[in-house]
């Protein structure tokens, strides 16, 4: 791959909009068969692959505070949105013809399989596909530190993350016309330059954990047209420890 990382275990960060199609609220089946059907091809590029997917497309927990809901009990909603969008997803992969688990940091038996650090390992190694849901299991957290932390205790070489854009940019383009977009940048930048890529807790644990970070439009996932993505990074942005690396430390 391009930029000296070489890939072999990768976790892809999904909002939940991924699965939504191009409805306003819920889950598109062709949406999610369509991502289901990318992934299983991925793996079949020989990568080892996880998913940490979001619950936005059912319930944003930060809209519903705006009520007076307390935070704690809005963000364990948010966690269980995660948990059926991750069910989906699973149910699409297997109709795929791939192996697919999903782990849970919530406590949830009966529909999936409680987070093991080792277990995750043990699939990965066996070649099934890992959905992560649930969040960190906490509220206060993201599903973006979600996805670093669990990106961290599987060892990734990197982190993907699906967003609406092709990239970082200094600035929302899609309010600002005038805005630059990076092409390669430090997570020291982001978190300095406040960019509203990921939150803050997560561009920070990458960097401590040495996990590259690739940001693109999730458009291709729906498109067919992940795989240069996976083999060229020039098709988004990507954040690393750049300014060690030019400065030699």
């Amino acid at each position: 791959m391009d930029k000296g990382v070489a890939v072999k275990r990768i976790l892809l960060k999904l909002s939940g909009e991924t699965l939504m199609g191009d409805q306003g609220f819920g889950i598109n089946q062709e949406a999610c068969q369509q991502v289901a059907h990318y992934l299983h091809k991925i793996h079949g590029m020989g990568l080892q692959v996880a998913v940490v997917i979001g619950g936005g497309n059912i319930f944003r927990g930060i809209n519903l505070r705006a009520t007076g809901l307390p935070r704690t009990s809005a963000d364990h909603m948010g966690m269980l949105a995660t948990l059926l969008n991750g069910i989906a997803l699973q149910q699409a992969l297997m109709a795929a013809g791939a192996k697919a688990c999903v782990m849970s940091a919530l406590e949830c038996p009966k529909v999936a399989e409680s987070y093991n650090w080792g277990k995750a390992l043990q699939y990965l190694e066996e070649g099934t596909i890992l959905i992560f849901v649930g969040g960190t299991g906490n509220p206060y957290f993201t599903t973006d530190t979600a996805a670093a932390l669990r990106a961290s205790e599987i060892h990734a070489d990197i982190l993907f993350k699906a967003t609406k854009v092709d990239g970082i940019y200094s600035r929302d383009p899609l309010k600002h016309s005038d805005a630059v977009k990076y092409d390669r940048i430090s997570y020291s930048q982001v978190l300095a330059e406040k960019l509203q890529v990921m939150d803050a807790t997560a561009i920070a644990l990458c960097r401590s954990n040495q996990i590259p970070i690739f940001v693109f439009n999730m458009r291709r996932l729906l498109e067919n047209d992940l795989e240069p993505v996976l083999k060229d990074f020039s098709h988004g942005t990507l954040v690393d420890d750049y300014e060690n690396k030019i400065s030699g430390t």
